[in-house]
């Protein structure tokens, strides 16, 4: 047990089945000592037949949570065994009806009258010496998981942990190209360039910067990997606009889309503004979702200069301080 110490939670899995491997040994064990010649790994199966009766492969997966392909391979081994009879005839031709043969009954009848008591009293006992409850814990595991697996709550650890490692600063012409390629490369893949994208992404200094916009740059092991600009409107409606938001395929479940919104609303805030506006397309799924997260709202009506755009939104940052 010492190596588990070591490993820590990794190993949670392999200790998990260790301790299944050493409980099924002496269940194993029981059922010789009841003179049951009987499998562990039948049991949700044959307890299913005991309570319901004669019933379809189907809802004994159901109930016990396995496939039905598992089930259908125990209920041959437990007919070999005499212990079930499998193609009992239905109303329904197509369903495969299973039950309990007389045998299978009275084998039920005592082992759940004499075995299951005398092991759940040795079960009792145990959870009588310890200070944590294995039963109802196994219990709130289930729920757990089936409310959000292990796979899902690593995966979040895991895109929270990388983007604590990116960093977000602000433009520099070092970037240039990679703020052009960042968006060529999502515009190019899901559009086609506009005379509108040309213009700002190989003269950002002027039409960006110059007029009291800002850019920001996503830098991931000192690679540029995300950018975003915070454009100047002249505009009596609007203060700013969102655009050129871009995250490198190969970066993408880092939170950089929201690092890089969060930095601009901040920057626009900073700046006094009363609003931020965007323009996109509904196809970009993740993008209009991450955007009514960052909490823009859909408008209509503005005249847009990009044949892509179909969806225009508005960040009222009154309400972002509130």
């Amino acid at each position: 047990m010492n190596l588990y110490n070591k490993t820590g939670k990794m190993a949670l899995g392999s200790r998990l089945r260790l301790l299944t491997s050493r409980i099924t040994e002496d269940a194993v064990r029981i059922y010789e000592l009841y003179d049951a010649d009987f499998s562990p790994k039948w049991f949700p199966v044959f307890f299913a037949l005991w309570e319901n009766g004669e019933t379809t492969i189907t809802a004994i997966a159901d109930e016990i949570g396995h496939s039905q392909p598992s089930v259908t391979t125990i209920i041959k081994e437990m007919a070999v065994a005499g212990l079930v009879e499998n193609g009992i005839k239905s109303n329904d031709k197509r369903k495969n009806i299973a039950g309990l043969t007389e045998k299978g009954r009275a084998l039920a009848n005592r082992m759940i009258n004499v075995q299951c008591k005398d092991v759940d009293m040795a079960i009792d006992g145990m959870i009588a010496e310890t200070t944590h409850n294995l039963w109802e814990a196994i219990a709130e595991w289930e729920f757990l998981l089936d409310k959000k697996s292990l796979f899902k709550r690593v995966e979040q650890q895991k895109k929270i942990r990388e983007s604590l490692e990116v960093e977000i600063v602000a433009y520099e012409p070092q970037y240039a190209a990679a703020f052009k390629s960042l968006n060529e490369e999502w515009i190019s893949t899901y559009f086609e360039m506009e005379e509108a994208d040309h213009r700002t992404l190989d003269h950002p200094q002027e039409y960006i910067l110059d007029k009291g916009g800002k850019i920001f740059v996503a830098l991931y092991n000192n690679e540029a990997v995300g950018a975003c600009a915070l454009i100047k409107l002249n505009d009596n409606e609007y203060d700013f606009e969102m655009a050129k938001m871009a995250v490198s395929p190969g970066a993408q479940g880092k939170s950089i889309g929201s690092l890089l919104g969060n930095a601009v609303i901040n920057a626009a805030l900073q700046m006094g503004a009363k609003n931020v506006y965007l323009e996109s397309n509904t196809l970009l799924k993740p993008a209009i979702n991450l955007y009514h997260k960052l909490g823009f709202k859909k408008i209509a009506g503005k005249s847009t200069p990009y044949k892509r755009c179909d969806i225009q939104m508005v960040l009222d940052l009154g309400k972002k301080n509130k």
